[in-house]
């Protein structure tokens, strides 16, 4: 929920609402508690969106879980969630795959991508495309829609992909394939949009350049290790600092003249 005048009028209405803007993540797995555990009334069905509430169904409220008649899924992630109850044998009710359907597929995945890439940086760096070295990882409908949207902008772009058939396309629309590893120093952005887990790591960020923005056009900060750098961070020996109101890592090092230079990282959640 980005709105919180929505919210409000379908609160009016007497719809139940358990969301506002700028929820933490503790808000974020509380709001959705309540949801499926209200006091007046159960589920029957799950409209998801990464496999969310099914996950916190199927392992807090089992009972609650069985009396479901049908899930429908919307991202890659929570597909591939789903997925996995499946091969253990737990997903015990249908489910329909969204995120393959031609519409989702071609218009929200690869359309809505181009559009929303570039308004959320904007937005939230204010900075210039024109010129600045791009790693898009991940070459799917989310990640072709990002590295050409970027492109027109006047990046140099880059693609990481694991896929075969999937990097031959990068390769084909013009776009350098290379390893996350080998040119991580030297981006100025770097986008995830493979629906994985831990693709870039503390192992990356602590080799990126000062001012290095990192965002994830994925449905969650599993594709970041984020909990890894935000653990370094209170750590009382860490290099890292947080400023938490602007999602902005700071590592700090010290010259052979006894300098402390910065260097900034901007996570954006997209």
């Amino acid at each position: 929920m980005y709105q919180n005048a929505v919210a409000a009028a379908l609160a009016e209405v007497g719809i139940p609402i358990f969301a506002w803007r700028g929820e933490t993540e503790e808000d974020f797995w509380w709001c959705l508690d309540k949801c499926v555990n209200s006091e007046h009334w159960h589920p029957n069905l799950i409209l998801d969106d990464g496999g969310d509430a099914t996950h916190l169904m199927w392992k807090k409220y089992p009972i609650l879980f069985k009396a479901i008649k049908g899930i429908v899924e919307e991202s890659l992630t929570g597909v591939h969630r789903l997925y996995q109850l499946v091969k253990t044998g737990k997903l015990t009710v249908p489910a329909i795959n969204v995120n393959d359907s031609v519409t989702k597929a071609r218009f929200d995945n690869f359309y809505n991508s181009k559009d929303s890439i570039l308004d959320s940086l904007k937005r939230s760096t204010d900075i210039m495309f024109a010129g600045k070295q791009v790693v898009v990882c991940g070459y799917g409908d989310v990640g072709k829609g990002c590295a050409q949207s970027l492109r027109g902008q006047g990046c140099i772009v880059y693609v990481t992909e694991i896929d075969p058939i999937c990097a031959l396309q990068a390769s084909m629309d013009g776009f350098r394939v290379v390893r996350l590893n080998e040119i991580v120093r030297q981006v100025d952005i770097v986008v995830t949009a493979t629906g994985n887990k831990n693709v870039v790591t503390k192992d990356h960020m602590d080799r990126m350049k000062s001012g290095c923005i990192v965002c994830n056009m994925g449905h969650s900060n599993s594709e970041i290790d984020v909990v890894c750098a935000i653990c370094c961070m209170f750590n009382a020996n860490s290099k890292y600092i947080r400023l938490p109101r602007y999602n902005i890592l700071m590592k700090s090092s010290i010259t052979t003249n006894r300098e402390q230079l910065y260097h900034i990282f901007l996570i954006v959640a997209i």
